[in-house]
């Protein structure tokens, strides 16, 4: 079975009901490491030895955070320039994370008509795949979770519904079994513009 690492980093996420559901659906095993970024550096003093150790203690490397600007929340961006050194995670001599998946898992605000075209969302998230394939991992596509506020505002329609956040849930619940039983791979998954499509009932 793979040791999966959730690298998780909101600001607010007392306010992300999407993002609340989700880590709540995480199944409760030895497999899965949940880590707070802002909980645990609110200072941004970022552990670089820890965190590096962490992922070498994983095989599968999540980041899951929020759409911000066509990004990540700063605290991530500043966990990615410190932690992911030369010779650490790239370059000649740095091969600690060779053969490791990595997979973002992002929630937006607006709806998936929103990232079409020029602002497809794949094509949004490159930073995060050439990183990732810089440092010799297995990508994955991304697993996208729309309409946070519509689902703020209870402005449902016919594919965010009043059982949206539980539907999602359950999705994020299955996608982490099938990470942590070795369901799925970069190979396998190489199709897919994102991971929902692998997944009946998510919005892709």
């Amino acid at each position: 079975m793979n040791k999966v690492l959730v690298l998780f980093a909101h600001p607010v996420f007392q306010t992300s009901q999407l993002n609340q559901a989700l880590l709540q659906a995480l199944p409760d095993r030895a497999e899965i490491t949940v880590h707070d970024l802002y909980e645990h550096y609110p200072n941004f003093m970022i552990d670089v030895a820890h965190e590096q150790a962490l992922l070498q203690a994983h095989d599968v490397i999540v980041f899951q955070h929020p759409l911000y600007w066509y990004s990540a929340p700063a605290i991530l961006k500043e966990w990615m320039d410190l932690v992911l050194e030369h010779g650490f995670a790239y370059g000649t001599e740095g091969t600690a994370l060779a053969g490791k998946q990595f997979l973002s898992v992002v929630t937006s605000g607006g709806d998936l008509c929103n990232y079409q075209g020029e602002r497809n969302i794949r094509d949004l998230l490159q930073p995060f795949e050439y990183t990732a394939k810089l440092c010799h991992m297995d990508y994955l596509p991304p697993f996208i979770v729309y309409g946070a506020l519509k689902i703020k505002a209870q402005n449902y329609n016919d594919h965010i519904s009043a059982n949206y956040l539980s539907e999602q849930a359950a999705i994020y619940q299955q996608l982490m079994d099938d990470l942590v039983q070795q369901r799925l791979s970069a190979q396998a998954c190489a199709s897919y513009r994102t991971l929902n499509e692998h997944f009946p009932g998510a919005l892709a």
